[in-house]
């Protein structure tokens, strides 16, 4: 098999399919998302933006053919979560406009943090799945037999703790909004 035979049986880094150019755009589009809803000063917007960033996650994790996931992350996150921030919002009555506390004055030491953090944890991943290989001759690794198995082996405590700290938070923001009623009235 000559050199030009191998290259053109098995498409390189450099002749890349639709699905990875998608891939790649998706995420870029998630990336801006996911940025405008750190950087903004209005807090409903951000939980908007936020809407957009975990959709984005969503068609990645179908780009990678993992449906199960892609819409546990549509139904838990963008369904449930962030319609329980801006529920939370609605009642503590947040403002609506710019808001002055939203901007604590030190975003060049949040940057410093954020750019060490995720250096770090592409490092991480990077070094830990460097001999990782893919067996394919059992069930595929995003199928929803075996997330499913994972999950309520691996993760089930993890996934209550977080049902009770969100159901404590709109508890609190209820209690909040009835406190605030009663000293204006």
């Amino acid at each position: 098999m000559t050199l030009a035979a191998a290259a053109a049986s098995h498409p390189g880094f450099l002749s890349p399919t639709g699905v990875e150019i998608a891939f790649v755009l998706v995420g870029l589009a998630t990336f801006g998302a996911a940025l405008v809803t750190v950087t903004t000063k209005q807090l409903v917007h951000a939980a908007l933006w936020l809407v957009v960033a975990l959709g984005g996650l969503a068609v990645e994790y179908l780009l990678l053919t993992a449906e199960f996931i892609a819409w546990v992350q549509v139904l838990i996150y963008v369904g449930s979560v962030v319609v329980l921030l801006l529920f939370g919002l609605m009642l503590t009555r947040a403002p609506i406009g710019r808001s002055p506390d939203a901007d604590s004055g030190n975003r060049w030491a949040a940057l410093a943090v954020a750019l060490a953090s995720a250096g770090v944890l592409v490092w991480v991943v990077v070094d830990a799945f460097r001999t990782t290989w893919i067996d394919l001759g059992r069930a595929a690794q995003g199928s929803t037999e075996v997330t499913g198995a994972f999950l309520f082996r691996h993760w089930v405590l993890p996934f209550e703790a977080l049902s009770v700290l969100l159901l404590a938070a709109l508890v609190g923001a209820i209690v909040l909004s009835r406190k605030r009623g009663k000293e204006q009235s």
